[in-house]
């Protein structure tokens, strides 16, 4: 996957958070608290994984140029 792709989907999903977080400041009942929590735990952790693995690959980008061509025997 493209950096690209994975900064839009990192963006969408720190959207998906923020309007899930205003959502439960509103939230009456004890059953809409409760379920909009679980929604928005899973949100959170997608939102997380999506943004390691967008830094995983910015990473590995800048770790490839930096060893390029290491331990490549010079004959």
């Amino acid at each position: 996957m493209s950096i690209r792709l994975m900064a839009k989907d990192l963006y969408r999903a720190q959207q998906n958070v923020g309007q899930l977080q205003k959502k439960l400041a509103g939230v009456l009942t004890e059953l809409e608290k409760n379920d909009l929590t679980a929604e928005l735990k899973f949100a959170v952790q997608e939102r997380d994984m999506l943004r390691r693995m967008l830094d995983g690959e910015k990473e590995s980008g800048e770790f490839r140029r930096r060893f390029d061509g290491f331990g490549m025997s010079h004959k």
